[in-house]
């Protein structure tokens, strides 16, 4: 059939005619481009100096890429002025914060003078531990010496009621010493007086847990500091572990596929400087890593192995016909405008990860944008004296497996000519499953299920939420007057009281505890003269229990709070119900109060994840379809690009809803980056359909043109994509899990659907009305290089 002119787009220049029935080489004309084909000169003519240029960057980027540092801190996860972190921040500065780390274990010992020299031995180890607060220490042996005080021998049972359910269990066997953690430094006495030494909140948990294990009984420590810092501890070694796997996993593959040493070394080289690049260039930004951009070096190197694994897989076809200088100087021609539009939409995809809420997740999008640009640059200044450079390997071989690949496409293309209808069909029911299964997405709020169950950090949380009550450390702080008085005290009581009686309910069942300044002060008695009011007996208090009253109300701010302790292990909706509730009944008595604390700001924090998964989505697919449109100059096209790559996504995520699957921080950037993944079948796809289409073959014979030029590459390709985010199934840390699996299942369906749904699209738009395919010059009309001529 006749095929119209039109203008040619910018991700046409490169394209190249072929005659029907060619068979060797996947192009043997290009269009004229005298700035293409300028820049492929100079690129070829200084490729030395390209490669020198490349080795100096990386040179000057190796010590600012080692000056990057990982942030640990909670405030890294919330986006600067978020007000729960307002919140939260505020509190910690009023009365110090809830770090609290717990080492607990069970002795039947316990109230035996033996096992309470134990634990008054083990409390002062706790002491000792650097990024500890030493007075901050709350044992029960303190409280079974206030017990033994001729002031509250008649009130042991109170006093030990006051600290069941935090230091000691129901089961009056097992115990816990509860401190609190220091921000960044403490003060530690020296021959010479004082000094001031940092100590990293990793160092201190490590000790603690060093101290937990010489114990004789079993110990376990664990609290929400725990938590958090194991989340980015697994984070970050994984990911330093995973990028050296991936390397070597695709060192493999692509020597099965090619059996050429150059292949493999020059994704490797690209990708190493590439790494030290971006993180040369987010120190410079005065950024820093965080949790979920730590896995920076495996992603790189999966995309940019990935990339120029297609490159020499195009490269090693043209080098059956032609001489090396002459086979990468056409890849150039017919490809090289592909490559940079698979970088673009490759950033494209991370960069819709900057509508997110949460602030590691904006930081992750910011990383890969960076690091997917300085790929293209990478690629630019070592591929021409990385091709080039060096003995020449003549008649490069075919890739394993390429006779039974193309038999098996072929076979493939005739079944889907000719069940059009049924493909249809299959495509309308998986978008109405899709969808209806993305509206039953679910949040995962229980961050145990981040971890694995093997891990210390599940059992230490299991051993302490069965016997001691919850792990999740809370408040409801309030307005105080400067100095207390018994009015303000009486709404205080009351107000615990209905805490306490929000613990019998249903949706209050994962409150475990609630301790108030009101409860201590009622254990010490009145005595004429010697403790004859309130602030007397918050003075004789702070004596036997130092840091009780200041962590709980701060006189010269005016405010006080009730501390709470939840359960972690309880679903989403649960602890927004809790939390809700508690703000309701504090808000009764105190109408200026708040809600804050780690376990308030740790649920608040993946409160966001499903409005992100559906937003990154539909920010990502309108980007996408931009630079599509823009690439093909036709909104159409944009739109057929993008279809088969949307598709596996919303079957993912639907599947995942009908599942059950709740969503966490790992499932919540899939959507967007993924897109930016599978969209490069697409563009390599559709250019090659296009030039086969204006070299004046029909229908059928360009899609056999396709096959014969861009199948089995992307087929290769996208197996090196798969086993290389599968190299994230071996993280401790869950979301990264989820993320490989996820993403290469997504990769896999995206292929799928663009081999079998992308050719009836382009049958359905491929109309002359249209005008996206442009007609050659007539073969005769060439140069000795192979360049048409525009009449």
């Amino acid at each position: 059939m006749p095929v119209p002119d039109s203008t040619t787009s910018p991700i046409e220049e490169g394209a190249s005619p072929e005659q029907s029935g060619t068979s060797h080489g996947p192009v043997n004309l290009v269009l004229p481009n005298p700035l293409r084909d300028r820049v492929i000169d100079l690129l070829i003519k200084y490729r030395v100096w390209w490669l020198i240029l490349a080795c100096l960057l990386t040179a000057l980027a190796i010590w600012p890429a080692g000056q990057l540092k990982f942030d640990e801190s909670i405030e890294s996860m919330y986006a600067p002025g978020n007000p729960h972190l307002v919140d939260y921040l505020q509190s910690k500065a009023l009365f110090g914060g809830d770090e609290f780390v717990f080492i607990a274990y069970r002795d039947p010992e316990l109230f035996e003078e033996a096992g309470e020299d134990r634990l008054s031995k083990l409390a002062d180890e706790v002491a000792e531990v650097p990024g500890v607060l030493p007075e901050s220490i709350q044992c029960l042996a303190t409280y079974l010496r206030i017990t033994r005080h001729p002031a509250f021998r008649s009130r042991r049972e109170e006093v030990l009621d006051f600290a069941r359910g935090v230091l000691l269990g129901n089961d009056d066997e097992t115990t816990c010493i509860a401190v609190r953690l220091q921000d960044k430094s403490h003060t530690i006495d020296t021959e010479g007086g004082t000094a001031t030494a940092s100590v990293s909140r990793g160092e201190t948990i490590a000790k603690l847990r060093e101290l937990a294990d010489r114990q004789m009984l079993p110990t376990y420590v664990i609290g929400e500091p725990i938590l958090v810092h194991d989340m980015f501890r697994y984070s970050q070694e994984d990911g330093e572990f995973m990028g050296w796997a991936a390397s070597a996993l695709l060192i493999a593959v692509v020597l099965f596929f090619l059996r050429d040493l150059r292949s493999v070394v020059l994704p490797f080289i690209i990708v190493q400087m590439t790494i030290l690049w971006t993180k040369a260039g987010l120190w410079a930004s005065q950024l820093e890593l965080t949790m979920v951009s730590s896995v920076l070096g495996s992603l790189l190197t999966i995309i940019g192995v990935s990339t120029v694994v297609y490159m020499s897989l195009y490269y090693h076809e043209l080098r059956q016909s032609l001489d090396r200088e002459a086979a990468f100087r056409r890849m150039l021609q017919v490809i090289g405008i592909d490559i940079i539009f698979v970088c673009l939409t490759t950033a494209a995809g991370f960069a819709a990860q900057l509508s997110s809420h949460l602030h590691p997740v904006q930081s992750f999008g910011i990383t890969m944008v960076l690091g997917s640009l300085l790929i293209l640059v990478a690629m630019t200044l070592v591929l021409p004296g990385g091709m080039l450079i060096g003995p020449d390997r003549a008649g490069a071989q075919k890739p394993r497996g390429d006779k039974q690949v193309n038999q098996s496409l072929q076979l493939l293309t005739e079944w889907v000519l000719n069940h059009r209808g049924l493909i249809g069909l299959i495509t309308v029911t998986a978008v109405v499953y899709g969808a209806v299964g993305l509206s039953r997405l679910e949040v995962e709020t229980d961050f145990t299920k981040n971890f694995r169950p093997s891990s210390p950090v599940v059992k230490s949380l299991d051993f302490l939420e069965t016997r001691l009550g919850g792990a999740g450390i809370w408040e409801v702080n309030f307005p105080a007057p400067h100095k207390l008085t018994d009015e303000h005290l009486d709404k205080v009581r009351r107000l615990a009281e209905n805490l306490r009686g929000l613990m019998k309910t249903e949706e209050g069942r994962g409150l475990t505890k609630v301790v108030a300044l009101t409860d201590g002060l009622d254990l010490v008695p009145l005595l004429p003269f010697l403790i004859p009011n309130a602030e007397a007996q918050s003075k004789w208090l702070n004596s036997l229990q130092p840091e009780f009253v200041p962590s709980l109300y701060n006189a010269d701010e005016g405010r006080m709070r009730i501390m709470l302790r939840g359960l972690e292990r309880q679903s989403a909706r649960e602890k927004q119900q809790l939390i809700d509730k508690a703000e309701v009944l504090t808000k009764e008595e105190f109408p200026d109060a708040k809600v804050t604390g780690l376990f308030v700001l740790l649920n608040y924090l993946i409160d966001s994840l499903l409005q992100d998964q559906r937003t990154d989505l539909m920010v990502g697919a309108i980007g996408l379809i931009a630079i599509m449109s823009l690439a093909y100059r036709s909104v159409v096209m944009g739109v057929v690009s993008l279809v088969p790559n949307v598709l596996p996504i919303m079957l993912l995520l639907g599947t995942m809803g009908w599942l059950g699957v709740r969503v966490n921080i790992g499932t919540a950037m899939i959507s967007s980056d993924t897109m930016g993944l599978t969209i490069h079948d697409s563009i390599f796809y559709m250019s090659a359909y296009l030039r086969a289409r204006r070299a004046g073959l029909d229908f059928r014979g360009a899609l056999g043109e396709v096959q014969t030029e861009v199948r089995r590459p992307l087929i290769y390709s996208n197996v090196a994509l798969i086993l290389g985010f599968l190299v994230l199934t071996t993280s401790h840390f869950v979301p990264l899990i989820y993320f490989g699996v996820l993403v290469s299942t997504a990769i896999a369906g995206g292929l799928i659907v663009n081999l079998l749904l992308l050719p009836l699209l382009l049958q359905l738009v491929d109309r002359p009305w249209l005008g996206f395919v442009m007609k050659s010059p007539p073969l005769d009309e060439t140069n000795e290089n192979g360049i048409a001529s525009r009449p």
